[in-house]
């Protein structure tokens, strides 16, 4: 008999998984690649840990009064000079970041909570309950914001407290109405579908699949937002609206300085870059995030 010749054993080897990249870490890279928005998110990273070691960096307290020191230039015991008081511009400037973020981010993320769930219900619901939120936003929108505002903080009171809900109050439209356009794209989807097919209830649908799928341009919006909302805050406290004397608000901070604008242009120039800065800093970041959250924006 002849003899059988043993076969070769052929080695297949597994190919390795494709790595699965996230939604997110996909959106990550893309925003490395954005320089304009890494300058951004470097600058808003700076005023941040401004605001939060303001107390260990700024050289002198905020309302320490140096009368024979007043509306000195910046030389190397004061940097930014001081003002009509004799307090140093520097620390007032790094102070002030705390209360101008603190706005911006508490204003923006009521503005959102409450605009998102409008949206929400709106979009999703439809009919009757969308024709009423929806002109709500309408009136709301019917106004110029500053104005809207103003009247608003007419009514409270003036304060930093009650601009900051007078922020919140004009910015719940612009995210009622991104949420709502979201939803009613969403909630057409085969999965949103399928869920209802089966019962699940709409409060289960709404924030464990239409919400978690809408994030994306709230988180834009909202970044865009703080920095309107830090302008905002600085208008009205220039007005005399917001933020009282004496604290280091750096709309209250021009306010306070316009007398003496030729004399020492200093007090004016270094609050007015404060609000420049941080205003660019939020809308770079915002403008890298909309690049890299948004499929239409990618190449």
């Amino acid at each position: 008999m002849a003899e059988i010749a043993p076969q070769k054993q052929v080695n297949v080897s597994k190919q390795p998984d494709e790595e699965v990249i996230s939604p997110w870490r996909e959106a990550w890279k893309g925003f490395r690649r954005n320089k304009l928005a890494m300058v951004g998110m470097g600058i808003v990273l700076f005023f941040i840990l401004l605001a939060i070691f303001a107390g260990v960096i700024a050289p002198e307290g905020i309302n320490e009064q140096k009368l024979s020191e007043r509306l000195q230039a910046p030389s190397a015991s004061h940097w930014f000079g001081t003002d009509d008081f004799g307090r140093d511009v520097l620390s007032r400037i790094i102070y002030g970041a705390r209360i101008s973020l603190w706005v911006g981010f508490f204003a923006v993320l009521g503005s959102a909570a409450v605009g998102s769930l409008l949206g929400l219900v709106a979009g999703y619901y439809g009919r009757l309950v969308d024709t009423i939120i929806s002109r709500i936003f309408d009136i709301m929108l019917a106004f110029p914001s500053i104005l809207l505002a103003i009247a608003v903080v007419a009514v409270l009171g003036p304060s930093l407290r009650n601009a900051l809900i007078a922020i919140a109050i004009i910015n719940i439209p612009n995210f009622g109405r991104l949420v709502r356009s979201r939803v009613l794209s969403v909630k057409q989807e085969e999965y949103v579908m399928a869920a209802r097919a089966v019962g699940m209830k709409d409060s289960r649908i709404i924030f464990h699949h239409v919400l978690p799928n809408s994030l994306a341009p709230i988180i834009v919006q909202g970044t865009l937002a703080i920095a309107t909302a830090i302008l905002e805050a600085a208008a009205l406290s220039f007005l005399g609206l917001g933020a009282q004397a004496p604290q280091p608000e750096w709309g209250k901070m021009l306010a306070d300085s316009r007398s003496y604008i030729i004399q020492a242009p200093w007090t004016v120039f270094f609050p007015g870059l404060a609000i420049m800065l941080t205003v660019l800093g939020f809308n770079l970041l915002g403008d890298g995030l909309r690049d890299a959250l948004d499929p239409k924006m990618k190449k």
